[in-house]
C-alpha cells in the first residue's frame, strides 16, 4: 500500500497507518455486530471498547490530517475529507442521538452495528480517494 501513497514523509504514512487501522476496526466492529445479531446475542464491553477507540481514531486521523494540510499536503480530492471526517462524523452523532433516544436501551447496539458498516464504507473510500485510486 505504501507504493501507491502519493507523499512519502513520515506524516503520511503515519496518516496512511492510522485510515488503515480505522478502516479494519469499523470492519470488525460491523461483523461483529452481524454475528451477534445473527446468534441474537447482546455483544459484550469489548464491543463498546472498540467503538470508543474508533472514534477516537477518528479523532486522531483528523489531527493528522490537519497536520498533514498545514505542511502543505493536500488530498486530490475534496471527496477525501467528506468521507474521512465530515460523513463518518454525521453518522456518528445520527448513531449516538438515535441509541440513546431507543425506548430499550439494551438494543443501542444494533445501531452502532448498523452505523458500522456505513462508517465503514465511508472511511474505505476516504483511504481509496486519498491513495488516489478510482
Amino acid at each position: 500500500m505504501l507504493s501507491v501513497l502519493p507523499c512519502l514523509t513520515a506524516a503520511c504514512k503515519v496518516h496512511l497507518v492510522i485510515g488503515a487501522a480505522i478502516v479494519g476496526g469499523w470492519l470488525a466492529l460491523m461483523l461483529w455486530g452481524l454475528v451477534a445479531f445473527i446468534i441474537k446475542r447482546e455483544p459484550n464491553p469489548w464491543f463498546w471498547r472498540l467503538l470508543a477507540l474508533l472514534q477516537g481514531l477518528l479523532i486522531l486521523q483528523l489531527a493528522a490530517g490537519l497536520v498533514l494540510l498545514a505542511l502543505g499536503r493536500r488530498a486530490d480530492s475534496w471527496l477525501h475529507y467528506l468521507y474521512g471526517a465530515l460523513f463518518p462524523a454525521i453518522v456518528l452523532v445520527i448513531a449516538h442521538v438515535l441509541g440513546r433516544g431507543l425506548e430499550d436501551e439494551a438494543d443501542s447496539w444494533k445501531v452502532f452495528a448498523i452505523a458500522s458498516f456505513f462508517i465503514f464504507g465511508l472511511t474505505l473510500r476516504a483511504l481509496t480517494t486519498g491513495l488516489g485510486l478510482p
